[in-house]
């Protein structure tokens, strides 16, 4: 996995689209998040279909995001898709997971050593 984000922004023409180092579980996820895949010289062209409006395109570009995110992916969303979604946060502002350990049993107060 790359350490370089994947970008999703709303371009100047009102596009939203995807660049950065998508790999194929990557392409998998924004597929599921309603992305299209056509091809350009040079590569692909990831972006949502157009047309559609703002608030949708802005809830699945956070929907996606937040895929990627869990998935482990570093995500740079644009600050521009998140406010219809309702997030205060750019996706790569979100703090790191922290390592999973189980709970300390609490302290038994009724239990009492026996001499």
């Amino acid at each position: 996995m790359s350490t370089e984000p994947i970008r999703i922004a709303r371009k100047r023409g009102g596009e939203v689209d995807v660049e950065g180092p998508v790999d194929e579980f990557a392409a998998q996820i924004l597929d599921r998040a309603g992305f299209i895949f056509r091809p350009i010289l040079g590569g692909v062209w990831i972006r949502l279909h157009f047309d559609t409006g703002q608030q949708h395109e802005n809830q699945q570009a956070t929907y996606a995001a937040q895929m990627l995110h869990a998935a482990g992916y570093q995500v740079d969303l644009d600050p521009s898709l998140l406010p219809a979604a309702g997030h205060r946060a750019p996706v790569s502002w979100w703090p790191p997971r922290a390592p999973y350990s189980p709970p300390h049993p609490a302290p038994n107060s009724t239990h009492q050593l026996r001499r």
